[in-house]
């Protein structure tokens, strides 16, 4: 006996060997092309420069406004869409969850039977009646052995998908910053602009009075009463306009903090202004922000959840080996009856071998998907490339047309100016003086939208390279992961998982430490 147990042990041993090592199915390979490694643009050379503050993770600091910071501090706490994407990544590690659970036996059950026999017997020499309780309980095991990796890569997909979770989730709060300054900008452009109308219709406001009471007392013709009046209340039905743009700025502002519609004490400071800096600050090369994109991150682990998946079907094609045991142990009420105990196990094996081609056009469709998430992630990293290339162009060229605004904004004030004076002394017309007031306004209004263009290309810019993916903070807030918790046994895992590592300054944005 003791001379058969070695070979068993080694065949054992060997399966087990076997069932760990043999993986069928591609490894993953990253889809990245070669020129994504030295991307760059001569529009971002131009409008960037490298230096260690303010953090590239922390972009919005460039723009010295503590109520923009307060804002995205609020937003990051508040946003129902930013807990949504936290929500999602607890989804995946519980999917992973399922995935691990392959790794053991896959089938057991434990099973427990009672049975009362009353016998009744009539004829013969003894009839005795007879009454009796039998009893039994089992449990059965199967475990599938992982001999072509079926399981492994199962995880290995899930593992991937986690990640993706946790990608898509740092790309949720990277569009949520950027949505939060660019509105925040947007709300003080109108404001600005609607100061700047209010402005220009108290000047013109003076001018129609003025004509009104020279035409009034004979000193004046109508026709300029008249051009005065209607330019004054041109400009003054701007204003309900630019109210109501303030009004559902803010309120669209609000619901991104997560707060209700209405107002927000804390705009009242700083109300109209648009910082505006001349450059992008940026601590690493374009090429390995854009890599760091959180969307570009989770197109990439896409394709490796997929490609494990390929294994998966594929692993269908060869035969499984099955661990089968029973226990089973049984009894009864009847004297002399003995209590039996039986034990069975045993190898089983299963191959599927007329699938008339199901399961290699299985393997197909799993391979088609990979490449279509190949081509999507190819197609994103350039996508992710002209945005950041366009935004430079833009905010290149909105810079340079806020300067050649603002001179001609001072060139038409000082026009209004002289204007002005001209038609007191007896030089010119009114004409020209209501010329110079529409030009004013035309042009400040003008300039303030260049500005505004401006700030919101510096915006999309940060976005483009994926500024601000990272949050020292939790995933979801507290009262959310006790409700859940009350509401369902989640054991450990609304636990944070680890957060990725936050990178330096001078590190690769690239890569996780």
């Amino acid at each position: 006996m003791p001379a058969l147990r070695a070979p068993l042990a080694l065949v054992l041993a060997g399966t087990l060997w076997l069932a760990g090592c043999t993986r069928v199915g591609p490894d993953f390979q990253s889809p990245r092309e070669p020129w994504v490694e030295h991307w760059n643009s001569p529009a971002l050379e131009q409008i960037s420069r490298h230096r260690p503050q303010p953090d590239f993770l922390q972009w919005w600091r460039v723009f010295e406004d503590p109520t923009l910071d307060a804002l995205i501090a609020e937003a990051d706490a508040y946003n129902p869409g930013l807990e949504i994407a936290g929500l999602r990544v607890m989804e995946a590690r519980a999917q992973l969850g399922i995935a691990l659970s392959g790794r053991y036996p896959q089938f057991q059950q434990a099973s427990a039977d009672a049975l009362y026999l009353d016998r009744h017997q009539s004829g013969g020499r003894n009839p005795r009646d007879s009454h009796s309780w039998q009893y039994s309980t089992g449990f059965d095991i199967a475990w599938e052995l992982d001999f072509w990796g079926r399981f492994s890569r199962a995880i290995e997909s899930a593992d991937a998908a986690y990640f993706a979770a946790q990608a898509n989730y740092e790309d949720a709060l990277v569009l949520l910053r950027a949505q939060v300054a660019d509105t925040y900008f947007i709300l003080r452009t109108f404001e600005a602009r609607l100061r700047i109308a209010q402005e220009n219709a108290a000047r013109q406001k003076r001018s129609f009075e003025i004509t009104e009471r020279l035409f009034r007392s004979g000193d004046s013709a109508e026709l300029d009463f008249q051009q005065a009046k209607a330019q004054y209340l041109a400009t003054l039905g701007t204003i309900p306009d630019l109210e109501g743009q303030v009004m559902r700025t803010r309120n669209a502002l609000a619901v991104l903090i997560g707060r209700p519609p209405g107002p927000l004490s804390e705009l009242r400071e700083r109300e109209g202004l648009i910082p505006l800096p001349d450059r992008a600050v940026l601590q690493e090369v374009p090429a390995n922000l854009l890599l760091r994109r959180p969307d570009v991150r989770a197109a990439e682990l896409a394709v490796a959840a997929q490609s494990a998946l390929i294994g998966v079907a594929e692993a269908d094609l060869y035969p499984s080996v099955t661990l089968l045991g029973s226990i089973v142990w049984s009894a009864t009420t009847l004297d002399g009856a003995p209590d039996n105990l039986d034990l069975v196990a045993g190898p089983g094996l299963a191959w599927n071998l007329f699938d008339h081609g199901r399961i290699r056009n299985q393997v197909r469709v799993q391979d088609a998907r990979l490449q279509q998430l190949i081509e999507a992630y190819r197609d994103r990293v350039r996508q992710a490339a002209r945005e950041a290339d366009d935004a430079a162009t833009g905010l290149a060229k909105a810079l340079e047309s806020e300067r050649i605004r603002r001179e001609s904004t001072r060139a038409a004030l000082r026009s209004l100016d002289l204007a002005n004076a001209q038609y007191r002394e007896g030089f010119a017309d009114f004409q020209r003086v209501l010329d110079a007031q529409r030009e004013l306004f035309q042009q400040q209004d003008s300039y303030l939208l260049s500005r505004s263009d401006a700030v919101s290309n510096l915006i999309g810019l940060y976005k483009a390279l994926g500024g601000g993916w990272y949050r020292d903070g939790p995933l979801i807030d507290e009262g959310t992961r006790e409700r859940m918790k009350r509401r369902t046994d989640w054991d450990d895992l609304l636990d944070e998982p680890p957060a990725p590592a936050r990178p330096d300054a001078d590190s690769e944005q690239g890569e996780r430490e």
